[in-house]
């Protein structure tokens, strides 16, 4: 057995191992293959001060991988919906940021049209629901981005606008900043993911073809709890 791929099979952790599973399989192989260090044409002084540098190493790749898993379940705390319209990037931006065009698709009233650094208050008549909403940033014909929620728990919803030509703009919407335990924040992306893929299907209806699906109203019925 060459020795890199000795180094390989122990160094490289399995996926479905934690890292104290890991760390105890590999010290298992480190002592099942200390017997055999001679087959490596080495001496057992020389082969124990090889695997002590391999499990240094391999804790330092076991720390990354957990490191890298961490930072993967915090960058996952964003909901994404995206859409392609049929429609001048100009009119579609104007859809979202006009309250008399926004209104035939998501919400029923709102007190003004978005304006960067200022509060506007969006109301769904339907449930007796409103909310205020801050504009951060907004670039005409290319970027929205809000925040909104509860004062405690605020989220940042933003809006990508994609001319892919003079007839058809690609929306991406992410919202994002979700917080709380795991299972929280799944039900915040499912729910927010849920929300924006219906509005952009109700935005493309009405923008293409001028139909009012009334997606947001029907998705819960009076009558279902």
């Amino acid at each position: 057995m060459k020795i890199s791929s000795l180094h390989a099979s122990f160094v490289i952790p399995r996926n479905e191992e934690s890292p104290q599973v890991a760390r105890q399989r590999l010290t298992f192989l480190y002592g099942v293959s200390y017997g055999d260090s001679s087959y490596l044409g080495m001496t057992n002084e020389t082969f124990s001060h090889f695997t002590n540098n391999i499990l240094h190493l391999t804790n330092n790749i076991l720390q990354i991988t957990s490191h890298k898993s961490t930072m993967k379940v915090e960058n996952n705390h964003f909901a994404k919906a995206e859409m392609l319209i049929r429609k001048p990037v100009s009119e579609v931006f104007q859809a979202f940021i006009d309250p008399e065009i926004t209104r035939k698709f998501w919400f029923t009233k709102g007190s003004g049209k978005l304006e960067q650094d200022t509060k506007t208050e969006w109301t769904w008549e339907m449930y007796g629901f409103s909310l205020t909403v801050t504009t951060h940033v907004l670039q005409e014909n290319k970027k929205i981005v809000i925040e909104w929620g509860n004062p405690d728990e605020t989220t940042l919803v933003e809006w990508i606008f994609t001319p892919l030509n003079e007839n058809e703009t690609f929306v991406s919407i992410t919202n994002s900043g979700l917080k709380g335990d795991s299972d929280k924040i799944i039900d915040q992306v499912r729910n927010s993911t849920e929300g924006f893929t219906l509005v952009l299907a109700g935005a493309k209806a009405y923008l293409e073809h001028n139909i009012l699906l009334n997606l947001v109203l029907d998705r819960f019925p009076k009558g279902l709890a």
